[in-house]
């Protein structure tokens, strides 16, 4: 558990020929982490925006963060995912942002401008802060 006091979990997997996402969420801080592992593509895709829309719904207002670090693949389908993703958090009059510690993923989300579009952090504490 990261963080102190009681957390909420919800988890969840998505295995498509032999392809695994992992997803977790719990509270942290103020709002909630969906933690991914594993690989964010085409494959996966229903199961991560089940998880990221009943994250977000159940939430509404909530700062939720999502952490990348268990990633190994980060697809082009995923990356607009993330970016439905922020548009329904903002709908909803809350806000998401990205954990993200390794250089290649950090490299493909500048690549691609996600991190100008959504708040990139290296750390969960960071992306407890302000945001640009």
């Amino acid at each position: 558990m990261i963080g102190g006091g009681p957390s909420r979990r919800r988890s969840g997997a998505s295995t498509i020929n032999g392809v695994d996402l992992q997803t977790t969420s719990h509270e942290f801080g103020q709002g909630i982490v969906v933690a991914l592992d594993g690989i964010a593509d085409l494959s996966t895709l229903p199961g991560l925006q089940d998880h990221l829309w009943h994250a977000i719904d159940a939430h509404r207002g909530a700062a939720i963060t999502v952490d990348l670090d268990g990633l190994v693949v980060l697809g082009d389908a995923a990356l607009g995912l993330l970016l439905g993703a922020a548009a329904r958090a903002r709908e909803g009059g809350g806000s998401l942002t990205i954990v993200a510690t390794s250089t290649a993923i950090r490299q493909r989300l500048a690549d691609t401008r996600l991190d100008q579009i959504v708040a990139v952090h290296t750390s969960l504490a960071a992306s407890q802060g302000p945001t640009p």
